[in-house]
């Protein structure tokens, strides 16, 4: 009887022990404070700092259980101007535009240091420099910015842009449409031409930043909005820290966090994305003292070029369209 009531004892501390444990893991799981960052496009190398931070607890670390989205029709500006997501990846020229329409977003670090894009071209087209767009087809979505930054390109040649045919090719895919319908368009080095080569596909890329320093600008950007810095700016700052983890190990590690973004997404193309991580790592810091920097010169410049070009109907206080505060000293 004796021993049957020690099991019975032992059992009952057991229990108790194991239900405290539970108590103290579901306090611990509590205190994370729920925040959502939603994506600019499907997921890619541009976002592999974000998967990295989530799966390596970066962001459980600094308190937060995050969510990654993806935009929706309402697109991740909408979504973190209105407080509907705390986070989101936006660019340069995103932010500009939505602050002059009175939409309070601010971005809080560069995921890439300089601009990767430009427009690109099979080989066989012949289209070397801005000069030869003349006469020529380009596919785009049909923003008002593709033809002003061509503008500026071709203008520094002496090139008449109004020799250029347009035609709105949506989400259509690049390797596409350079077969059937247009000559070249505006694509980001770090994935589409990356994709080339592995395709074996020789293109020809002008880079908008080697033909106007303007145009060097942030894409793409971390973003938060007004109201989230001013209510919650801790949340902003363990947000920022950890990803700025994800994306230090990023740079550190390009195959490494390649798989990690495959596991997390395993229907991208899994050499494509180590290839185009390779390409990228070392592009996220590049020339800046740390990950994510933001210079005053840069925003300036751009949003003067905007404004002239009559792409925002007022001029933009930069100084309250980004900050660097929150990023790790």
């Amino acid at each position: 009887m004796k021993k049957w009531f020690l099991l019975l004892v032992a059992a009952f501390l057991l229990t108790g022990c194991g239900g405290a444990n539970n108590d103290q893991q579901s306090s611990k799981e509590k205190k994370l404070k729920k925040v959502s960052v939603v994506l600019d496009w499907t997921p890619n190398t541009n976002h592999t700092g974000l998967y990295v931070a989530k799966e390596k607890g970066y962001f459980e670390q600094q308190g937060l259980d995050v969510e990654i989205l993806l935009p929706g029709e309402a697109g991740a500006d909408q979504l973190v101007a209105s407080g509907k997501a705390q986070f989101g990846v936006s660019f340069q020229e995103q932010i500009a535009t939505a602050r002059t329409s009175d939409l309070p977003l601010v971005s809080v670090a560069a995921i890439v240091q300089h601009n990767t894009s430009g427009f690109a071209s099979p080989a066989a087209k012949d289209i070397k420099s801005p000069k030869d767009f003349e006469g020529k087809t380009y596919g785009g979505w049909g923003s008002p910015i593709e033809k002003q930054m061509m503008a500026s390109l071709m203008k520094a040649e002496n090139a008449d842009i109004n020799k250029v045919k347009f035609i709105n090719i949506g989400e259509s895919d690049f390797f596409t449409a350079i077969k059937r319908d247009i000559d070249f368009a505006w694509i980001y080095q770090g994935w589409t031409g990356v994709e080339a080569d592995l395709r074996k596909e020789d293109l020809n890329m002008i880079y908008l930043k080697d033909y106007a320093k303007e145009l060097d600008y942030y894409t793409p950007v971390l973003a938060t909005n007004e109201k989230m810095i001013d209510e919650d700016p801790e949340t902003v700052k363990h947000f920022v820290h950890a990803a700025s983890k994800g994306y230090q190990y990023a740079i550190d590690n390009p195959d490494q966090s390649a798989e990690i973004l495959s596991s997390a997404v395993p229907d991208l193309d899994k050499d494509l994305v180590v290839k185009s991580q390779r390409y990228l790592s070392p592009k996220y810091q590049e020339d800046a003292e740390r990950w994510g920097e933001q210079e005053a010169s840069r925003w300036e410049n751009f949003s003067e070029w905007m404004y002239e070009n009559k792409l925002i109907d007022k001029e933009l206080d930069s100084k309250k369209a980004y900050t660097n505060e929150f990023l790790p000293k």
